[in-house]
């Protein structure tokens, strides 16, 4: 993994700006969703090391604030971006591979699971899953 991903996410505060977040950004112009609309969070809140995934004493510290985050912004829709998202907001039964693109139900809130940006950097046929989950997402939001 490259050494310096995340590093711009810490720099200016805001989650998704680096490669990964252009390339989100580019999927969301692409089928009409304006980043601006949308609220954006992490399962934590600093970069750990190396920027290796959290360890579950790190996401744990972080998760009543994000649980004070979604309180805040009453999501109807949340879009899990990658595996530590849904094991950590949904459980650790949860797989990506398998719960990608598939609607899960929970306290009146819609989460669709699919894959992380960076991962779509790594596998350039994730990109196809990406965006038909994206796609799934916006028509639910629209009402078709």
């Amino acid at each position: 993994m490259e050494k310096d991903l995340g590093a711009d996410e810490d720099r200016e505060g805001i989650p998704f700006v680096g490669k990964a977040g252009k390339l989100m950004n580019e999927a969301f112009k692409g089928i009409g969703i304006n980043r601006e609309e949308v609220y954006i969070a992490n399962i934590v809140k600093c970069r750990p090391p190396g920027n290796r995934n959290p360890e579950k004493d790190e996401a744990v510290a972080c998760l009543d604030y994000l649980r004070s985050q979604v309180m805040l912004v009453q999501p109807k829709i949340i879009v899990l971006l990658g595996s530590v998202a849904l094991k950590n907001i949904l459980g650790e039964e949860y797989g990506i591979t398998a719960s990608r693109g598939k609607w899960i139900e929970q306290k009146q809130i819609k989460y669709m699971p699919t894959w992380h940006p960076a991962a779509l950097l790594r596998d350039e046929n994730k990109k196809i899953d990406f965006w038909k989950d994206l796609k799934e997402v916006v028509r639910v939001i629209s009402g078709d």
